[in-house]
This record gives structure tokens, sequence and C-alpha cells, in this order.
């Protein structure tokens, strides 16, 4: 599916993508599980996933940018066919993977998964752990500036295989739960 591109206020480009994967990992290394949906908590991650209970190689590193993590599934089939790595989704080590979403612009915006409001915090560059886990010589170098984007639970509530992916129109703000 390509990416859906339409005029939207103020002339800006509106587009809508959705969920293709979802993975999860329940400690640090460990490996990926692909889930068909997840319970999205605001300030704690993905229910069931390494950050959440805070066991992930960087969970000392505490801030929203750990609560989630999405990539394009466009990103890892260009990897496989620019650099021929036969990259899977699930050894990105990313929690979402999107299509027809431009995860890059979206630093700083917020953004509906399903009925989760999320919002970009920063890119989610690639890094020698990742590179080691996924055993994929070359991967890291392929990921750069398209590793995916770290982002924040705004509001809680499901996230599912095949959820429609769209921008908000208006600021949205957390709950304070």
């Amino acid at each position: 599916m390509k990416r859906e591109e339409t005029q939207g206020k103020g002339g800006t480009e509106m587009w809508h993508g959705k969920v293709v994967a979802i993975f999860i990992a329940p400690a640090a290394a460990a490996p990926m599980k692909s889930v068909l949906e997840v319970k999205a908590v605001p300030g704690k991650g993905l229910e069931g996933d390494r950050y959440f209970d805070s066991v992930g190689t960087y969970s000392h590193r505490s801030g929203p940018d750990r609560e989630v993590t999405l990539i394009e599934l466009e990103a890892i089939e260009a990897v496989r066919r620019d650099y021929q790595i036969p990259l899977e989704p699930q050894e990105t080590r990313r929690n979402i993977v999107t299509e027809g979403v431009p995860l890059n612009h979206l630093v700083g915006k917020t953004f509906k998964v399903g009925e989760v409001v999320l919002k970009g915090i920063r890119l989610c560059e690639p890094c020698q752990h990742f590179e080691r886990l996924a055993n994929k010589s070359g991967a890291l170098k392929a990921l750069v500036h398209r590793g995916g984007l770290r982002a924040q639970i705004l509001t809680e509530g499901l996230i599912r295989v095949g959820d429609p992916i769209i921008p908000c129109d208006e600021e949205v703000t957390g709950n304070e739960n």
C-alpha cells in the first residue's frame, strides 16, 4: 500500500497509514514476539514489553521516548532491496511496524494509532546493540535516518494489527492518571 496523501488544512499534506505488525519482548535482548494487540499505558509503555517493566537494555535511561517505538515497513523493504540484507521486521527491535506513515516527520507531532494518541519524541536511530542481536552485518548503516520513531503514549488503550494511523488535527495532552 502506498502512502495516501491529500491536502489538509492550510495546504499541509495529510496521510493515512496502518499498523502491519506489533512486537514486544519480555526482557532485555529477548527475541521479539509478534502479538495481534497490545495495551498502551501512558508513562509505562506497552504491556508485556521489556520497557513497560523497566527490564530493557536501556531502561536506566528513563523518559517518554522509551514508551513505544515505530518503524516503517517501507524502510525495512528498502534495507532488503538496497543493501541485500534479509532483515525481518521483528529484528529491528521496534514495537510497531507501520505502512504509509512518514515517521520522520512526526517528531513533535501527535497522531492516533487506533484508539491511542501518541506523540513523536525523537528519531529512533539504530545502534550496535540492535545490529548485534539481529546478527545482520551492515543493518545499522542501512537504517541510519530511517530506523523509526520513539514516541510517548498520551492516552491509554489497545493497539491492534490493522489499526489506522492518522495525524491529529489539534494538540492533544496526555491524561493525568
